[in-house]
């Protein structure tokens, strides 16, 4: 039995090249980022380009679940949690007024819609895993 469906298969593949955009976007066009928002270029620029590797790591991750999803689960469990706690986290920057109401469309795309998707996927591969004693 496959651990993915191939719908599931595809969802990460995406995630994982969506990831690796928006990882090499800000930490390359970083400028581009907060002239969008409106926002000031910190003085140090060095924590959105490690925000912008660590966004394109998890999308090498999520390819290495989408091709060996049993032995990677784990990184689709950190994965999850990421794009949580950044929902909560964006959500809050947006609701004091921090964050321009538009970064939350961008949290919309980014991580609140794979959450139901990625726990779908956590269930089962997890569920198998341990049907298989791993």
């Amino acid at each position: 039995m496959d651990p993915l469906k191939p719908w599931m298969r595809k969802l990460l593949m995406f995630a994982g090249c969506y990831n690796l955009l928006v990882g090499i976007n800000l930490s390359i066009f970083y400028h581009e980022m907060f002239k969008f928002f409106g926002l000031p270029k910190p003085s140090l620029i060095m924590y959105v380009q490690l925000v912008g590797i660590l966004v394109a790591l998890f999308g090498v991750g999520y390819w290495r679940v989408a091709f060996h999803p049993i032995r990677n689960r784990d990184l689709l469990m950190l994965g999850f949690l990421s794009k949580l706690f950044g929902t909560f986290l964006g959500t809050g920057y947006v609701l004091l007024g921090k964050m321009p109401p538009i970064f939350f469309v961008i949290l919309l795309f980014s991580d609140i819609v794979y959450l139901p998707f990625f726990w779908l996927i956590i269930r089962r591969v997890y569920r198998i895993a341990g049907e298989r004693g791993l």
